[in-house]
């Protein structure tokens, strides 16, 4: 590690509190490699968010006794003696997304200048401190305790701890932006790898036959995931201000690739920029496609293969009660298997942007995935189980890998200084695509059924309506071309935003308790790894035991 052409920009003196921005500025010994575990730490808790429907059916037995036709949908969020609808409770999954895209957005430019730790121990108290209203509210039986709880208060902690190490990682890795944030987005997408299966265990161990151990839970989980977060909360480090990898020669240095920029967006202009809406809808677009596929996989393989699945030459709806559940299990593995591809393509699909070019690799995403979706009418009529499971496998990596590799996009596009704040703002497409992808493809599927057509036919057109959102974000990304100069902040009003951030060229400025240039010990790094990657090698292994179930 060097640093090279360092701007030094006044601030805040040795008085600086232990959250402060200046605090976590690195010394020149310090090993980059310990940010990404840092920003899994936080991801892996907060990815959780995807598992939590391992919850609805205990917590909609929880009472006892269904609620009557006189609770309506507002009433059942205050009714303590009858149990929840799961499709209430659901209403918190959409609430995560929503709250998630919303805070990212609205504090997304306060993270750029209070930096990550800051950033990260909000995120961990609003995350955990929301989870553990939410035991408080399945203690009393309230609906509305758990929504304001996880969905609402949880919801912006899930928008904070999100973003809160996009910028840092760029900055970290300006020659491997791609793989840098795929790393750390690959952790959301394993969370309820590890989550989901840790849930059922401590329900198992602390259920009764008049509890289902749900409370119980999600105090634990809660202080689990506190541990780990201010863990990662405090490991985040930021280089000092051009601090450059020895040896890497700046784009503009090294290629005329004119989509990558040296120059730097304000985020408050960023709204009126042409290329800020195209990338706006190419990640709604991906990301709408995927989202309606992932949320229905389960019923979609049963309803399309019906009895197939296990040997059973029957369609689904004429399958008793026990084949029924035999097709369930084998479908829990496919979902499995959908979760391990989802993951794996958040690293994979970023890193190779690093070479192709983002706008190339969101090209193959458009095309690819269009040929995939428009695949799998015709291997459903054909009955080719492998080539559907196939397409909807390579669908779903494209649908991670649109997440990891967005922000290394905006970093090209927008700069580095306020990618965090800019990629914060794009996720109100993640919060619109929440909404969209399900309607479209569970609203049609009962449409299709409603006009009498076959279980096995009604994703047909579905599939075809999704083909056409692609094209959509095909030409969108089409379109984008490099940021006008007009755009860009001057050198003055760039130097202003660094004081502002309280960035700094050394760590010394602000006393002993910032960083040191002792060189970081091998065996700090390896132990920062192990911390992440045993609980996500445990995720790993319990997911293949469910992905058996789909094989065998």
């Amino acid at each position: 590690m060097t640093s090279v052409g360092i701007d030094v920009v006044p601030g805040p003196g040795p008085s600086a509190g232990w959250l402060a921005k200046e605090r976590t500025i690195a010394g020149a010994g310090f090993n980059r490699w310990l940010v990404p575990p840092a920003a899994l730490a936080i991801h892996l808790c907060i990815g959780m968010a995807y598992g939590f429907s391992v919850f609805w059916l205990p917590l909609s037995k929880a009472v006892g006794a269904k609620c009557g036709p006189e609770v309506g949908f507002f009433a059942e969020f205050f009714v303590s003696d009858c149990d929840w609808k799961i499709s209430t409770l659901q209403l918190m999954y959409t609430l995560f997304f929503v709250f998630l895209g919303c805070s990212a957005a609205l504090w997304g430019g306060w993270l750029e200048r209070a930096g990550p730790r800051k950033a990260g121990v909000v995120s961990a108290l609003c995350w955990c401190g929301g989870m553990l209203l939410s035991a408080i509210g399945i203690h009393q039986h309230q609906l509305w305790l758990m929504i304001l709880g996880s969905g609402v208060i949880g919801g912006i902690g899930l928008g904070l701890g999100y973003i809160s190490p996009v910028s840092t990682l760029i900055k970290w890795f300006p020659d491997k932006r791609g793989m840098a944030t795929g790393m750390a987005i690959m952790g959301f997408g394993g969370g309820a790898m590890i989550g989901s299966p840790l849930a059922v265990e401590l329900m198992k161990n602390f259920s009764s036959p008049t509890d289902g151990g749900v409370m119980l839970t999600f105090v634990v989980m809660a202080l689990v995931y506190f541990v780990f977060m201010m863990g990662g909360a405090l490991g985040y480090r930021v280089p000092p201000t051009g601090w450059k990898p020895e040896g890497w020669t700046p784009p503009e240095a090294q290629t005329s690739n004119a989509m990558i920029t040296e120059h730097h967006v304000h985020v408050k202009k960023v709204w009126g920029i042409p290329q800020f809406w195209l990338v706006w809808i190419v990640l709604c677009m991906n990301v709408s496609a995927g989202i309606g596929v992932i949320g229905m996989a389960s019923p979609m393989l049963q309803e399309i293969f019906g009895g197939s699945l296990i040997g059973v030459e029957a369609k689904f709806g004429d399958l008793n009660k026990e084949q029924l559940t035999a097709i369930a299990a084998v479908a829990g593995g496919f979902t499995a298997l959908l979760s391990l591809f989802n993951i794996g393509g958040r690293f994979f699909w970023a890193s190779l942007s690093d070479k192709l070019g983002r706008k190339a690799t969101y090209a193959v995403f458009f095309v690819l995935g269009g040929i995939m979706y428009a695949s799998l009418p015709s291997s459903a009529a054909a009955g080719s189980k492998l080539a559907f499971v196939g397409a909807v496998c390579v669908i779903l990596s494209m649908y991670g890998g649109g997440f990891a590799t967005v922000p290394a996009y905006l970093a090209d596009l927008f700069g580095t200084q306020m990618v965090g704040a800019i990629h914060g703002r794009l996720l109100t497409a993640w919060a619109t695509a929440g909404i969209l992808g399900p309607i479209v493809v569970g609203y049609m599927r009962d449409y299709q059924l409603g006009l009498g057509i076959p279980r096995e036919q009604v994703y047909n057109q579905t599939m075809y309506i999704l083909v056409g959102m692609l094209v959509i974000g095909f030409i969108a990304n089409l379109l984008v071309k490099p940021v006008a100069a007009h755009h860009f902040m001057s050198e003055e009003e760039l130097a202003e935003e660094k004081r502002l951030a309280s960035e700094r060229a050394v760590a010394a400025e602000v006393g002993e308790g910032s960083g040191t240039d002792a060189v970081t010990p091998p065996v700090v790094v390896v132990l920062a790894w192990a911390a992440v990657g045993i609980p996500l090698a445990w995720g790993v292994y319990k997911t293949l035991l469910s992905v058996g179930k789909f094989f065998y």
